[in-house]
């Protein structure tokens, strides 16, 4: 049966989602800092922080190696199949550490929160203590938040100045509505535009494309700063800034969102992609089947994150 991913105001899933990111927080299977090749002494890393790591090696990832801007994972077509791998990965192992097959990973619906005003925003239900906590350096309010407590959530890894992951131990940040650039979350009616919006991607194939793709990502339009899921990462600032912004579990209920309105517009494209695997290899890696490597489990194709409802549903695609 298919997991049901829910709105992450529910307070069961949101109990639940919280308890299974620091199990996997605590867990220490094998890996090393040396086997990732992050900076300092050998170090086991979590199970979690697999994630981060993950998430930073693909974004500094081109193919190929002299492409200008498009990652494996970022600024061209790949973007949602990408992060939609990552998801649907991370999701099995919040289903393994709760021993509840049936548990969907939450989304944040952030474009409900971008419907209040610029000054209730920062302080809407998802910031509060008994949901994801809320801003600082670090994080001082709810379940992440950094104390001297041996279970405090502690970011291990983070993106250093040159690009490269280094080791840390420091509490999770964020300035929520900080930026004077980006002072609000993307609105409704700009998830309802973007979900109308075709083709899924186009020529050049990068940031300043058109089309569905960009346009979710967040590089177009650009009149005044980055949209959608670009602005959702400014907006909260602090770690989610960065390419290890998986360090803040607000990350998933985000990007997840995300994925929500890319499964709204599938079902009303007949899950259309583009490029087309013909397509020069100057697009390698973003082709419909090409391979997405991972830290956490076997490879897969583009074509194979198309249609992941055997997997999960969601609760509502509606924008």
């Amino acid at each position: 049966m298919a997991a049901i991913r829910q709105n992450v105001f529910d307070p069961l899933i949101n109990e639940q989602y919280i308890q299974s990111v620091k199990l996997l927080k605590a867990e220490f299977l094998g890996p090393t800092t040396l086997d990732l090749n992050i900076d300092g002494p050998s170090q086991p890393v979590s199970t979690y922080d697999l994630f981060v790591a993950w998430h930073h090696v693909a974004a500094n990832t081109f193919t190929p190696p002299d492409q200008t801007g498009r990652s494996v994972s970022h600024r061209g077509p790949a973007f949602l199949p990408w992060h939609r791998f990552m998801l649907s990965i991370f999701e099995l192992q919040l289903q393994r550490v709760l021993n509840a097959p049936e548990f969907g990973l939450p989304y944040w619906d952030w474009a409900s929160d971008g419907q209040l005003s610029v000054g209730q925003q920062p302080n809407s239900a998802i910031w509060q203590p008994d949901r994801m906590g809320g801003t600082g350096a670090p994080v001082s309010t709810g379940p992440f938040a950094f104390d001297d407590a041996p279970d405090s959530w502690r970011v291990r890894i983070e993106s250093g100045a040159q690009g490269q992951m280094r080791q840390t131990d420091r509490g999770l940040r964020r300035a929520l509505g900080a930026n004077p650039a980006v002072r609000s979350l993307p609105t409704k009616p700009q998830a309802v535009s973007a979900v109308a919006l075709t083709p899924y991607d186009a020529a050049p194939w990068n940031a300043t494309s058109s089309g569905f793709r960009n346009r979710l990502e967040g590089w177009r339009p650009l009149a005044t700063a980055p949209g959608m899921n670009n602005r959702v990462h400014l907006w909260i600032g602090g770690d989610m800034l960065a390419f290890t912004s998986p360090n803040d579990p607000i990350f998933f209920l985000s990007q997840c969102n995300t994925d929500r309105l890319w499964e709204a517009w599938l079902q009303r494209n007949n899950r259309a992609y583009l490029p087309a695997q013909s397509a020069p290899d100057t697009l390698q890696g973003h082709r419909i089947d090409d391979i997405m490597t991972s830290l956490v489990t076997q490879p897969t194709s583009i074509r194979q994150m198309l249609d992941l409802t055997a997997q999960y549903v969601y609760d509502t695609l509606q924008p």
